[in-house]
C-alpha cells in the first residue's frame, strides 16, 4: 500500500450510476468499502442503499450537485468508476477526470451481457487511464492489485479556473 494511502491522505472519487439505474448498488457498497483502505472516498453516498433511483436530492438542486461533484473531482487523487451500468453522469464525470489529468480506473463486468462504450474502453492508455474487466468475486483483489501497482500521486487540484 502506498504511504499516502496508509496515512489516509489519498482522495478517491468513486463513480457509479445513480439516475441511470441502481441495480449495482450493493456492488458499489462493496467497492466503496474496499476503497476506504486506500484513502478518503469523497463520494461514498453513491453506494448508499437509501439513495433513490431518481437521484440525489439537495437543497440547491441539480446545480448544487454538479458544483459539489466537480469540486470533489478536482480534489481527488484518483477516480474509480464502475462502468457496467450505462450512465450519462458517470460518462460526464470521466470526461472531466480525463480533462483534469486524473488517474482513472474503470471497472467493467463483461458477464453482464453489456458491451462497454468504445469511448471508455478506447480511452485506456495503459498508464493514467486503466479499464479492467472483472467479476464481482474479484473486485477486492482487483482494487488491491490496482492500488499496489498504480499508487495515486498526491497532487494539487488544477489551478486553471476554466477547467
Amino acid at each position: 500500500m502506498a504511504a499516502a494511502a496508509e496515512q489516509g491522505l489519498c482522495s478517491v472519487y468513486f463513480c457509479g450510476s445513480i439516475r441511470g439505474g441502481r441495480e449495482d448498488q450493493a456492488l458499489y457498497a462493496k467497492i466503496v468499502s474496499r476503497l476506504r483502505r486506500y484513502g478518503k472516498v469523497l463520494t461514498e453516498h453513491v453506494a448508499a442503499a437509501e439513495l433513490d433511483p431518481r437521484g440525489e436530492e439537495a437543497a440547491g438542486g441539480d446545480k448544487l450537485i454538479h458544483e459539489q461533484d466537480l469540486a470533489w473531482l478536482r480534489q481527488a487523487d484518483v477516480v474509480v468508476a464502475e462502468v457496467t451500468q450505462p450512465s450519462l453522469g458517470v460518462g460526464y464525470e470521466l470526461g472531466w477526470a480525463v480533462a483534469l489529468g486524473k488517474q482513472i480506473l474503470c471497472l467493467f463486468r463483461p458477464q453482464s451481457g453489456r458491451v462497454l462504450s468504445a469511448m471508455i474502453r478506447g480511452a485506456a492508455n495503459g498508464s493514467r487511464i486503466q479499464v479492467w474487466d472483472y467479476t464481482e468475486e474479484e473486485v477486492d483483489a482487483m482494487l488491491d492489485r490496482y492500488f499496489a501497482t498504480y499508487p495515486p500521486e498526491r497532487k494539487a487540484a488544477s489551478s486553471n479556473p476554466s477547467i
